[in-house]
C-alpha cells in the first residue's frame, strides 16, 4: 500500500519518455498497451453512432400521425446529436493514432445498435429507445474498461453517455404520450 503521506511527485522516467516518438503527437508511452484496444472500442462506438444517425434520419422522414411533426423534428435533433458523437469519436481515434472506420460494409457487425424499417410512429420511438438504452450500457461499460488508462477518452465517453441518457429519457416520455 502506498504511503498516504508521501509527497506528490511526477514520474521523471515518464517525462523523459515523452520526449521521444514525436510522430505520436499527444500519445505518450504512458498510454501503454491499451491504445489499440481503446481504438477498437471507439470504432465500435463510432459504428453504433452511425447506425443511430441513419435510423433517426429515416424515422424523421417516415414519421406519420397526429404527434408526428413534433416527434419527427426531435428525431432529426437526435440524429444530429448522434452525428456529433460520431465526429468526436472519430477525432479521438485519430488523436490516438488510429483510423476511424466509416466503411459501410460491416457497419452493423461493428456496432451495437440495430437498424430497422419500421413505419409505425410508436414502433419508431420504441426502436430508438432500445438503441439509446444499448448506447447507455455500451458507454457505461466502456468507461469502466478505459478507467484511468486514458482520462481524455474517459471524459469524452462520460459526456456522450450523459447525452444518451437524456435521449433515452425523452424517448421514454414520448412512448407514454404515443400510447
Amino acid at each position: 500500500m502506498a504511503d498516504p503521506h508521501a509527497p506528490l511527485k511526477l514520474d521523471e522516467a515518464g517525462l523523459k519518455a515523452a520526449r521521444g516518438d514525436l510522430k505520436d503527437g499527444a500519445v505518450t508511452p504512458a498510454y501503454g498497451p491499451w491504445r489499440d484496444d481503446i481504438v477498437k472500442l471507439l470504432n465500435g462506438a463510432l459504428a453504433t453512432e452511425l447506425i443511430c444517425v441513419l435510423r433517426y434520419r429515416r424515422h424523421h422522414f417516415m414519421a406519420d400521425g397526429l404527434e408526428s411533426p413534433t416527434i419527427a423534428e426531435e428525431f432529426l435533433v437526435h440524429a444530429n446529436a448522434e452525428l456529433g458523437h460520431a465526429d468526436r469519436l472519430a477525432q479521438r481515434i485519430v488523436q490516438l493514432g488510429g483510423d476511424p472506420d466509416f466503411n459501410p460494409v460491416g457497419l452493423l457487425e461493428r456496432g451495437h445498435a440495430d437498424y430497422d424499417q419500421v413505419t409505425d410512429l410508436k414502433a419508431m420511438i420504441k426502436s430508438n429507445l432500445i438503441a439509446e438504452r444499448i448506447a447507455v450500457e455500451t458507454y457505461r461499460q466502456m468507461i469502466g474498461l478505459v478507467g484511468d488508462k486514458d482520462s481524455t477518452t474517459r471524459r469524452m465517453l462520460e459526456d456522450i453517455l450523459a447525452d444518451e441518457e437524456e435521449h433515452a429519457d425523452e424517448l421514454k416520455d414520448w412512448m407514454s404520450r404515443a400510447a
